[in-house]
């Protein structure tokens, strides 16, 4: 598969077409998406907010290839993925794609370095490039004297930094996050929205998150707004990002 290089920001990276995606409950339908149309560019840093029961998770799981759309036409690249099959898929989200998740899905009895390791054992790199490349993501996000630590021995914060790393140890085109600052504190909001302009402004990095925080939102080039299902509004946001911290 196909995936543009970082920086190179001539044609759209994620594009999405009329997707729906309707699921039955009982006799119930239930339509979570109803025609989204959507572009993202290589090298955009980009969030989606709306209500509950708007779609912003389903839409995620899309466009994270975590769910197949009912109708409609998904790109990532140059390559159609709304119709591959799930072990197609399993392979796109292993290569291309990093997710972050609000409450970090760190597992408990697994050190820093050994929980950042993961993704590289599925694909199947071995222990000591592995070990290596561990370090070096963790050490990026100044955590290098953390990285023997168990998830209980570590801050909100950290843990969530730790998630990022294992996001990022496989140097994944597109981040995907789901709600990342929702179990921090302010200050702990702020330093992961700092480590999100890092990874997009020095390594290129594109990224997607769903957030309910307008402040959260506003750390991004723009915000899809979605409601019923749909993309409401688009609000592309002042080019100078705020400060990293």
């Amino acid at each position: 598969m196909t995936i543009f290089k970082r920086g190179e920001k001539e044609l759209a990276l994620i594009e999405l077409k009329n997707i729906t995606k309707c699921y039955k409950i009982g006799q119930i339908q239930v339509n979570a998406l109803n025609g989204v149309d959507l572009s993202i560019e290589n090298g955009e840093f980009v969030s989606i907010m709306g209500p509950s029961g708007s779609g912003k998770s389903t839409l995620l799981n899309v466009i994270g290839c975590l769910d197949q759309p009912t109708t409609g036409t998904y790109k990532l690249g140059d390559n159609n993925v709304e119709k591959v099959s799930d072990w197609q898929l399993s392979d796109i989200r292993n290569q291309f794609i990093g997710f972050v998740f609000q409450s970090f899905h760190l597992l408990p009895g697994l050190t820093a370095l050994e929980n950042v390791e993961l993704p590289l054992i599925y694909r199947g790199i071995l222990g000591k490039e592995r070990k290596k490349r561990a370090i070096e993501a963790l050490e990026s996000l100044d955590l290098g004297d953390r990285m023997h630590h168990l998830p209980t021995q570590l801050s909100g914060g950290q843990q969530q930094r730790v998630a990022i790393a294992r996001a990022i140890v496989g140097k994944p085109s597109v981040l995907l996050a789901d709600e990342p600052t929702g179990a921090l504190d302010s200050k702990s909001s702020v330093n992961i929205m700092s480590v999100f302009q890092k990874l997009n402004q020095e390594m290129g990095i594109t990224i997607v998150q769903v957030t309910h925080e307008e402040t959260i939102a506003q750390y991004g080039h723009k915000i899809f707004r979605l409601f019923d299902g749909k993309i409401e509004k688009i609000e592309v946001l002042n080019e100078s990002l705020k400060a990293i911290e």
